[in-house]
């Protein structure tokens, strides 16, 4: 059975043979489920918590 993941940034899940690995240099794995997930946290920076589309969008 082939195991189902979850997009670190935006919480959606991923379906098999799709989608991003990443592993930091500490050894961390994040997985995206697209290029807009990857770019925002990697190279933007930006906390899913802050992004309205995401998941974890937390609503003050």
């Amino acid at each position: 059975m082939v195991e189902r993941r979850t997009c670190s940034f935006c919480g959606n899940e991923i379906e098999p043979g799709t989608g991003k690995i990443y592993v930091k240099k500490d050894g961390t794995v994040l997985h995206f489920c697209k290029n807009k997930c990857q770019k925002n946290m990697l190279k933007l920076k930006r906390v899913p918590r802050r992004v309205r589309w995401s998941k974890y969008y937390a609503k003050k």
